[in-house]
């Protein structure tokens, strides 16, 4: 099929990977423009941008699809379909109109639940069991459009939105083709969005990302690792905000905050039980282990974070 592709972060990689290498025809491949970052504030491409340019593709960075001219390019392109993958901005519907077979989405989560802009921190942060990745026609709304393919996924107890993420991104490399296949032999059937148990995922501000000691230790491990590595679950220590990366639950009781074990092992109440800290960092460092980071910033038993 002649297709364009719409995709943004290190997540959509593999599926125009797998897209390329089933023999699909890219026209276009249209991403988020450069953004700045690092230290330097320089424009840097982003993970869809440099694996189109490695591989010879045409690469368009609109702002926003607001302009006829934006829309008409993209028209004119005479596509069978398009295959969007976190790609970050609004498609109007003359977009979504514009391929013969439309706009494919790769959404991961199972629709309703957690439609939106993090549904893989959600999963996590929420205690779900099980999560996954689905192909779904556009529509104008957000996310509510018929799936047409899915594939669930479990999530595993020790599991972080940055592991979960790795393997959701892999699954819907498999995915793309396969319904890009099915599309061509008119095998793909729709099937419309339940109306209950719609959820939306949220993006995730800097002051939810603030660990609830007072929470029970199961929520505050989910939160922690919902959150890791980016943005990162956060408290305060002496007066510095410190990220914990990893957390597992841990045997004690206290008051909520309070720092229970300092032995090699950083143990902190909860509302209800207790949660070890196994990874953090400080601002402006790497990531450390518990006795490590210990090493470098004395907490003692009895103080409250």
């Amino acid at each position: 099929m002649r297709l364009a592709f719409m995709g943004t972060p290190e997540f959509s990689v593999p599926a125009l990977s797998e897209l390329l290498a089933a023999g699909h025809e890219i026209a276009a491949v249209y991403t988020r423009p450069p953004a700045r970052s690092g230290r330097g504030k320089k424009k840097k491409p982003s993970p869809v941008h440099e694996f189109a340019k490695a591989h010879g593709l045409e690469v368009r960075t609109p702002k926003t699809f607001k302009s006829e001219k934006t829309r008409e390019a993209f028209a004119a392109l005479d596509l069978d379909a398009a295959m969007i993958a976190a790609y970050g901005l609004i498609l109007p519907q003359a977009v979504l109109d514009a391929p013969r077979h439309g706009c494919l989405n790769l959404h991961a989560s199972l629709l309703p639940r957690w439609r939106g802009a993090a549904p893989i921190q959600r999963a996590i942060m929420a205690g779900d069991k099980q999560t996954g990745v689905q192909v779904m026609r556009m529509e104008a709304g957000l996310d509510t459009g018929p799936v047409l393919l899915s594939e669930t996924v479990d999530i595993r107890p020790d599991e972080t939105a940055g592991t979960l993420h790795d393997r959701l991104s892999l699954v819907a490399g498999q995915l793309a083709p396969r319904a890009l296949a099915a599309l061509a032999r008119g095998a793909l059937v729709e099937t419309p969005q339940a109306e209950d148990g719609v959820v939306y995922a949220h993006k995730i501000t800097p002051e939810e990302a603030r660990i609830d000691w007072a929470r029970p230790a199961a929520e505050v491990d989910c939160h922690i690792r919902g959150l890791s590595p980016y943005p990162g679950a956060w408290f305060e220590a002496g007066g510095a905000r410190v990220k914990a990366l990893f957390s597992r639950l841990a045997e004690g009781a206290g008051a909520p905050g309070d720092i229970l074990n300092t032995d090699g092992k950083l143990i902190v109440a909860c509302g209800e039980g207790a949660v070890e800290l196994v990874t953090l960092q400080r601002a402006g460092k790497r990531p450390q282990g518990a006795a490590k980071f210990l090493r470098g910033y004395p907490l003692s038993i009895g103080d409250r974070l």
